[in-house]
């Protein structure tokens, strides 16, 4: 730990990029605010770092689902937050000093939101011992100060390709994936697989944003318009994202052609932009909040467990969206897939 004059400096310099929760959150959870519950560190607020990935809070997805997380733990176990999130095509460096940062703030439990951060919370914690952390996404980083919250990406994203493939009109179906990597690969491998268990002859249309290591597939609006288009163009007209922030892109695109899209992480037709919502089909609803939650409540209740916690089907840890009524009419049958996952009856492939 550094001493108190540096933390001072860290927590008072803008070019980190800490965003301390103050305006945005209840009075209840200020730093500012009295009666101050106690935690599990004797007393005082129980301290939560958040480090989010590219697009940060706002991104209407993945990291927003990750806020949610901890916006619940603050209002029912008031803890503290503070955040920050990383930029597009930084270093690896970078990614370390923010969870430092974090540290030396004083915030020693921290939430590192996307496998981007594998190597960094590898180092950190290793250099850290008595701070606990999860890892989102990832199993890369592992020791005994941290829990890697992972989930079963490709059984919820069957659910929504089977939803796909029951409601297309054209029998062409696409998926846009913001980065090629083996976690995003889990969303197309089960969302292909979830199309053909209902039509074997169904066309899928793939398409990644960027390769490692460019990330800047998960937030660029104008790559994820530009690659639904195509498909849109092409004949497809559902499309499914595993892309972030450059879902916005393919929710536009589907505007645009009078087709329908498919949202990923949060329930999108309710926390996408309002002009849009109303061509999402359904969502792969990925439970990060739940994770996150889970991470901050063992520390509260001095239960934390280091190793890998996965949230699958069975666990609630992923789902589908209902809202907007578009698949009322095949909701039992979409039950019924996700009861036969569930029971092992069907495997999901992940790779």
């Amino acid at each position: 730990m550094r001493h108190a004059t540096k933390v001072a400096a860290i927590v008072a310099a803008a070019a980190l990029g800490l965003a301390a929760c103050g305006s945005s959150e209840t009075p209840s959870n200020s730093s500012s605010n009295g009666g101050t519950q106690p935690a599990a560190n004797g007393g005082e607020k129980l301290k939560v770092g958040m480090a989010y990935d590219v697009g940060g809070r706002g991104d209407q997805s993945f990291n927003d689902a990750a806020a949610k997380g901890l916006d619940k733990a603050k209002s029912e176990l008031g803890v503290e937050g503070l955040e920050a999130a990383a930029t597009n095509g930084e270093p690896e460096s970078a990614r370390e000093e923010r969870l430092q940062q974090l540290i030396d703030a004083g915030y020693t439990n921290i939430v590192a939101v996307g496998f981007a951060y594998a190597p960094s919370v590898k180092k950190v914690a290793a250099e850290n011992k008595d701070v606990k952390f999860a890892l989102v996404d990832s199993t890369d980083a592992e020791g005994p100060n941290i829990e890697n919250i992972t989930f079963a990406e490709n059984e919820g994203s069957f659910l929504v390709g089977a939803a796909a493939a029951l409601k297309t009109k054209t029998n062409v179906i696409g998926f846009v994936g913001g980065v090629e990597t083996p976690l995003i690969k889990k969303f197309e491998v089960g969302y292909i697989a979830g199309a053909k268990a209902v039509n074997p002859k169904i066309e899928v249309k793939v398409k990644y944003l960027t390769q490692p290591p460019d990330f800047s597939g998960f937030s660029s609006v104008d790559k994820g318009k530009a690659a639904a288009d195509g498909m849109y163009q092409q004949g497809a007209d559902i499309v499914y994202h595993a892309a972030g922030g450059s879902g916005g892109g393919v929710f536009q695109a589907a505007k645009a052609a009078g087709k329908l899209a498919i949202g990923v992480d949060s329930d999108q037709a309710l926390t996408a932009d309002s002009s849009v919502r109303d061509v999402i089909l359904t969502s792969m609803i990925k439970r990060v909040d739940v994770g996150v939650f889970d991470f901050i409540k063992s520390i509260k209740d001095g239960n934390f467990q280091a190793g890998n916690k996965v949230f699958d089907l069975k666990a609630g840890g992923v789902d589908y969206a209902t809202t907007g009524g578009k698949i009322d009419d095949i909701k039992d049958k979409l039950d019924d897939y996700k009861q036969k996952i569930i029971s092992g009856e069907i495997k999901v492939p992940a790779a």
